[in-house]
């Protein structure tokens, strides 16, 4: 081995040596801007969550690092969407997403929530990253502050705007659900149009099915007593007059 070639050989080994614990290498992300991005963002979790609560195969990132090259570690240029999704994936708790110990996976949907400081990065440079390295199916934006909504769905080696329907949703395949604008905030509806509730939602619609449940049968238990007590009012009424209400049934 020459002098140039050991040197080559040392200063490889000695950058790998520097590198981190891939398998441990935490999230690495600025905080969210503003209270309507952090509660945008639970949204968009906790309904999903909900909605797939039976099931185990699928991750979902929030304002989580993505950790695609070894490269990207040495330049610490680290590039985590504010909200993702995989497919077909155990679902753990997990630190980051680096993708060459999740079997090379990227997300199969990306959501960005737009902001003053962020919006042209997302519009562009992350749309561009999305495409070309990640090959993401799907990606969405969305403006807490603006309600500026957008998505995009991969055909070939290119991002191509989704069709809104008439209420302004986009479909997205990789979901089976509606994305779409209601009072100011990003909601999934399902393909018969019905919104997908928060748990805290769908506890009380629990509550108010359980509460008209309750009042149908105090309604039916009230209509049963007064027609029995019609009944005996006109067994009374019988009997006044001489009939034997029990002879002429």
């Amino acid at each position: 081995m020459t002098v140039r070639q050991d040197a080559m050989a040392y200063s490889a080994q000695d950058v790998e040596a520097q590198m981190p614990d891939t398998s441990q290498l935490l999230s690495d992300e600025p905080e969210m801007e503003s209270s309507l991005h952090y509660l945008q963002l639970l949204i968009l979790v906790t309904c999903l969550e909900w909605l797939w609560r039976g099931r185990e195969d699928f991750f979902i990132g929030a304002n989580l690092t993505i950790y695609f090259s070894r490269q990207q570690l040495r330049n610490r240029d680290f590039r985590g969407p504010d909200f993702f999704l995989v497919k077909d994936t155990e679902k753990r708790p997990r630190k980051s997403w680096v993708v060459w110990e999740e079997d090379g996976r990227y997300p199969d949907l990306i959501i960005e929530l737009l902001s003053s400081s962020t919006a042209d990065t997302d519009r562009n440079l992350k749309k561009t990253l999305y495409q070309d390295r990640f090959r993401t199916p799907e990606y969405f934006w969305f403006s807490p502050e603006t309600l500026e909504f957008a998505g995009f769905r991969l055909h070939g080696r290119q991002y191509e705007a989704i069709t809104p329907i008439a209420q302004g949703w986009l479909w997205s395949q990789e979901l089976e659900l509606y994305l779409g604008v209601d009072a100011g905030q990003l909601r999934y509806f399902t393909a018969e149009g019905e919104r997908v509730p928060t748990p805290e939602e769908a506890a009380q619609q629990q509550q108010q099915r359980a509460e008209q449940e309750q009042l149908r049968a105090e309604q039916a238990e009230l209509a049963l007593q007064q027609a029995q007590t019609r009944a005996e009012q006109l067994q009374e009424q019988l009997r006044a007059l001489g009939i034997d209400p029990e002879a002429s049934s």
